[in-house]
């Protein structure tokens, strides 16, 4: 059946894909043209041709996105086979490229860097809104050299419209869904004089986000409003010199529920049973089925279960400078950024309703600010010995603020049952934690490269010597009690703020040497094959709010190595009707940084003290892979393309923090919460994968144009395919999915509008793509067990979708 469902989509689509295709949407129609554009990328700080560029890069404008209706960070993925962009809870946007992961709350630099006109961001916030962009490059392979930042996987480089000095230009597009979704965004230039232009942008979203609902919260929906405001001002005194500074406001704001499914579950009941446990059929407990964690809940059911809210708020204020200065023989760069954010999240740590009428309300408040300069000189000269010179500086400082229950349950029963007995205390012992996270990084690096071109023949290596300091503390205050049931804590015990991590792994400082080198040769006009080999790095980082009495291990993670090789093969055909490209790669990581979720531990000597946290890991990996992308055009009025990526990204021998209470060796939460061995944590022995996604991944994207005079009816199709596979870290197996989307409609010959109806997920098709580990649990210090809410936590693919788009240029 799934081999049917493709089937019918690659028809559909003719064999498409999207992300390397050149923009030829209106301007083929129009000119009738039988040649591709040539793609022009900066990928290499400098722009040049994409068949010039010695790296897999993928390319979407901000035409193409207009076209497919994306409206934020998820449809881009889409786009790009092997890219995955996640956000479980509304406040972790993550991004995946080669099966290589990233947690943003493990606290290292990312696998893959965001950079906003060329000054590295947050993904939470530039992820957040994504309007009135010019272009989107996705960077494939470890970055150590170009950009100031290392990353072990990619880069992703965003840039915004500019001004235009010659003329008054705009444009506006609104959207609106059946599922009470819209989008209004737009932006207009204006040319002052000829040496001075402004253009300013906005946006105003809103939808369900993951289209989940809770149902212990009235049946009420997830849902999303992001306001933003983008301002420009260009300077262009001469020919040779340009500037452009921006500044954006960004005002979000998500309620976004975690879905569960499963049967739910039932605590004890302890009035009765615990006196009287004959009564109760020789048990200590039985379930209280007067209170339940839900009802049984499908994929398709999409509801969450907490009881309290899941809501975040973002407020960005992001300044960007840009300039460049041509000399002549060389020519000047300068990129400057200053972002000021302040993230707030309130959310029930009781993901899965395990205690009824109990919410672990947290309350999260992480201020930062970002201070970023780079400077750069590099030769003009295309022929013969080139060079470049750079210096580039970060700052990040703020103060991460936590509030929340980490109360110790002292066996699993229901709330009501616990009054019943008349002891007048809960089956827990109340903490209140605060928590207070000085952050105070910064990162300086030099870097220099030479390159030499002979005709077809060209070679480019350099170096980039980085200097990263941090300093990363916690201090936490506890209020514990009271509870007579719990020894020692007849009376409320009050412990002020005492530094919990260690001072030998208080402060990190290291000295990487990153960079790479590559080799181009040009076979002819249509063809050019390279070979590259990169190195990166990332510095380790100390967890935050750590439980007190483990080891080093589970507290401070170590730095992170990444070498990579690559060979590919770029060109055209067809008489440049037609692009393609092919290359594969070997990446070997050492010490591949990594968060680990719910696992289960227990203080050294001391059983009593144990609970469910999320630790930061390192595992030695390797990753081998193979890319190829194919676009052009079978006639004047119809393009087609396709794009597919094979990434095998596997730990290598690598012990690994587990939950393991069978004592089987593998991931599992069958029985009691325990740890095996004598560690703080169980470890498994993992050849498993270094993300939830699956080794093969396709997109394809067709557009077929109908001119008819002054209008030209077209119909659009996108469609993106990865296979079903089996995780060993979660115990199971995923299924397939192809999501089909359609668009059609019709736009002006002449002028700039354009009216279009879409189908997003024609298919329907609502597949897990993440999910826990076995039932969401509470752990209990006691020997009665632990809560069991009978569901596992997933995110699923968005259900079908229609709407409604209209845009306007001029």
């Amino acid at each position: 059946m799934a081999n049917n469902v493709l089937l019918r989509a690659w028809l559909l689509c003719g064999s498409a894909s999207v992300l390397a295709m050149p923009n030829i949407g209106h301007a083929q129609a129009e000119s009738g043209a039988s040649q591709t554009s040539e793609i022009i990328v900066t990928a290499t700080r400098r722009a040049e041709s994409l068949q010039d560029v010695p790296m897999t890069v993928n390319v979407a404008t901000g035409e193409q996105m207009a076209k497919l209706n994306i409206l934020d960070v998820s449809g881009i993925q889409q786009l790009a086979p092997g890219l995955e962009l996640t956000n479980t809870t509304g406040r972790n946007n993550a991004t995946t490229l080669r099966g290589v992961s990233f947690d943003p709350d493990q606290g290292t630099g990312p696998s893959v860097r965001v950079y906003f006109n060329e000054a590295p961001v947050d993904a939470q916030t530039v992820y957040t809104a994504l309007y009135d962009i010019q272009q989107i490059e996705v960077l494939r392979g470890p970055q150590g050299l170009l950009r100031g930042l290392s990353a072990p996987a990619g880069s992703i480089t965003i840039t915004s419209r500019r001004p235009s000095f010659d003329a008054v230009e705009g444009n506006i597009q609104g959207t609106a869904t059946l599922r009470d979704g819209y989008n209004l965004q737009g932006g207009v230039s204006v040319p002052l004089s000829d040496k001075l232009a402004f253009r300013v942008a906005g946006l105003i979203d809103g939808n369900r986000l993951n289209h989940v609902r809770n149902v212990n919260r009235d049946d009420q929906y997830s849902r999303s409003r992001t306001e933003s405001v983008r301002a420009t001002l260009g300077f262009r005194p001469s020919d040779n010199f340009t500037a452009y500074l921006s500044y954006q406001y960004l005002h979000a704001k998500n309620r976004q529920y975690w879905q569960a499914i499963g049967e739910g579950g039932h605590p004890g009941y302890i009035a009765g049973c615990v006196f009287d446990a004959a009564a109760c059929g020789g048990n200590l407990l039985v379930p209280d089925t007067s209170v339940s964690s839900g009802p049984p809940l499908d994929v398709r059911d999409r509801r969450s279960v907490t009881e309290g809210l899941f809501q975040r708020d973002n407020k960005s204020h992001l300044v960007n400078l840009n300039l460049d200065w041509d000399l002549g023989a060389v020519t000047l760069s300068a990129v400057g950024a200053y972002q000021h954010s302040t993230l707030t999240s309130h959310y029930d740590l009781d993901y899965g309703n395990a205690v009824p009428d109990y919410i672990g309300a947290s309350y999260v408040k992480t201020p930062y600010k970002v201070w970023t300069g780079e400077l750069r000189l590099t030769s003009n000269n295309t022929e013969g010995f080139g060079w470049g010179v750079g210096a580039f500086y970060t700052k990040q400082t703020g103060t991460t603020l936590f509030n929340q229950r980490n109360d110790n349950f002292l066996f699993p029963v229901s709330i009501g049952s616990m009054a019943q007995t008349g002891l007048g205390v809960p089956p827990y012992l109340p903490i209140s934690t605060s928590v207070t996270v000085p952050v105070d990084t910064d990162t300086l690096s030099f870097s220099g490269n030479l390159r030499y071109a002979a005709g077809p023949f060209k070679i480019e290596g350099g170096l980039r010597y980085s200097i990263m300091k941090s300093t990363q503390t916690t201090q936490m205050g506890l209020t514990m009690g009271p509870n007579f049931l719990a020894p020692g804590f007849a009376t409320q015990i009050v412990i002020p703020p005492y530094e919990i991590v260690p001072p030998h792994l208080q402060k990190h400082k290291s000295k990487p040497l990153t960079g790479g080198i590559n080799v181009t040769y040009e076979i002819s006009p249509a063809a050019t094959v390279y070979a590259a080999y990169g190195r990166a790095f990332r510095q380790g980082s100390t967890g935050v709010s750590t439980p007190a009495g483990i080891t080093d291990d589970l507290i401070a993670t170590k730095n992170e190595k990444t070498d990579s090789y690559e060979i590919g093969l770029k060109g055209t055909f067809g008489e440049r009707r037609w692009n393609y490209s092919v290359s594969a790669y070997y990446q070997k990581i050492q010490n591949f940084l990594s968060r680990f979720n719910d696992i289960y531990w227990e203080s050294a000597g001391d059983s009593r003290h144990q609970g469910i946290f999320q630790f930061n890991y390192n595992g030695d990996a390797e990753v081998k892979g193979i890319e190829a992308e194919l676009s052009g055009r079978v006639t004047n009025d119809w393009d087609l393309a396709v794009n597919a990526s094979y990434a095998h990204a596997r730990y290598k021998k690598a012990m690994l923090p587990c939950n393991d209470f069978d004592g089987s060796g593998v991931p599992n939460q069958n029985g009691p919460s325990t740890v095996q061995g004598t560690g703080n944590v169980s470890y498994c022995a993992s050849n498993g994968r270094l993300a939830e996604v699956p080794d093969f991944s396709m997109s394809a994207n067709t557009e077929l144009r109908f001119p008819m005079g002054n209008v030209v009816p077209f119909v659009r199709g996108l469609v993106s395919y990865r296979p079903g596979f089996t995780s060993q870290k979660v115990d199971y197996k995923y299924r397939s999915q192809t999501l089909v989307n359609l668009y059609a409609g019709v736009r002006s010959g002449e002028t700039g509008w354009e009216v279009a109806l879409f189908v997003k997920n024609v298919l329907n098709q609502q597949r897990i793509s993440n999910i826990g580990l076995g039932n969401f649990v509470q752990a209990t210090s006691g020997p009665l067990g632990d809560y069991n809410s009978g569901y596992r936590l997933v995110t699923v693919t968005n259900p079908r979708e229609a709407g409604i788009t209209a845009s306007y240029k001029f």
